[in-house]
């Protein structure tokens, strides 16, 4: 009896909510401050991350 099974099915906006506009490439870029410092490289670069799909860009200065 502890297993609760949803019985609605989740809608397919709410399934793919935010994932059709990072395809289209319409990301949304949040500036990620662990690593300010490239040791290959020797320059300072800047990490942004997607909050909808996680994709990861890096960009040196």
């Amino acid at each position: 009896m502890s297993n609760v099974v949803p019985f609605k099915r989740p809608k397919a906006s709410e399934k793919h909510k935010g994932k059709t506009l990072c395809r289209s490439g319409f990301h949304k870029w949040v500036v990620v401050t662990s690593n300010k410092f490239d040791v290959k490289q020797g320059k300072l670069v800047t990490l942004y991350r997607c909050s909808r799909c996680g994709k990861e860009k890096v960009e040196a200065h």
